[in-house]
């Protein structure tokens, strides 16, 4: 099989603590050889003209790691807002933070609000996911469908996918077609919950360090020679091609 559309690739980029470990180096050397290869994902992205890259920077979870790695983690974050803004823009890409802020310092809040801003138009998407969590994003679009049900702007009978996907993040962009994880792990970690219910998942046992072009051309190769049926048989897809 092959010739399924490519237009978002999402990614879980695990495993900076293991590789800084193997080379016996402190973890936030890890984290910040992984801001490296972000560059390389991305020029590799741009050969196979996916429209949207969406990377699991920081997870509502990963606020209960050792308080020396998240703030390891917070200023190459803040570093990186600061560094790359200008540049995506020079290169035609548009960035999105996702997630939670209020737990952000005043300082990162006020460099993503900037980056966002230098880097707001694009013909293609970067979309960091930061003090993100997938049932975070459900809650809050419930939230919003509950709310609009009390001000009477909806009934109870209003409520389909359709509504509560209007308030998901990143509702108005496709949705992921690949999910990749780096690292070994064969889960998705509260990642792009309801985005991802029809995404197809590949999962590399290189460390995020060690994923550049050529592994994710090999992950893109994998994906195109894979059948998406979306509920369908295998002889109703070909019938349709």
């Amino acid at each position: 099989m092959s010739g399924n559309p490519l237009r978002h690739i999402a990614i879980i980029m695990d495993g900076n603590n293991r590789w800084a470990k193997q080379r016996g180096k402190p973890g936030p050397q890890g984290h910040k050889a992984g801001v490296e290869k972000i560059r390389d994902v991305m020029a590799s992205c741009r050969r196979h003209q996916v429209e949207v890259l969406t990377l699991f920077a920081f997870s509502s979870e990963n606020w209960q790691r050792p308080p020396l790695e998240v703030e390891a983690l917070m200023t190459l974050f803040l570093g990186y807002l600061k560094r790359e803004a200008k540049k995506l823009n020079k290169e035609g890409v548009r960035l999105r933070v996702i997630g939670r802020r209020d737990r952000f310092s005043a300082k990162i809040q006020k460099a993503i609000v900037k980056a966002e801003s230098l880097a707001a138009v694009g013909d293609t998407t970067l979309v960091i996911a930061a003090d993100y969590g997938g049932q975070w994003d459900i809650v809050n679009a419930a939230k919003q469908v509950a709310e609009k049900i009390q001000r009477g702007e909806m009934s109870l009978d209003d409520v389909d996918e359709a509504a509560l996907g209007a308030g998901i993040t990143m509702s108005d962009l496709p949705p992921p077609d690949l999910l990749i994880r780096t690292g070994g792990e064969h889960r998705i970690s509260n990642f792009l919950l309801w985005q991802a219910a029809y995404s197809e998942l590949y999962f590399s046992d290189l460390y995020w360090p060690d994923f550049g072009e050529e592994a994710l051309d090999e992950a893109i190769e994998d994906f195109h020679q894979r059948q998406r049926r979306f509920g369908k048989t295998s002889e109703q897809v070909e019938q349709e091609r």
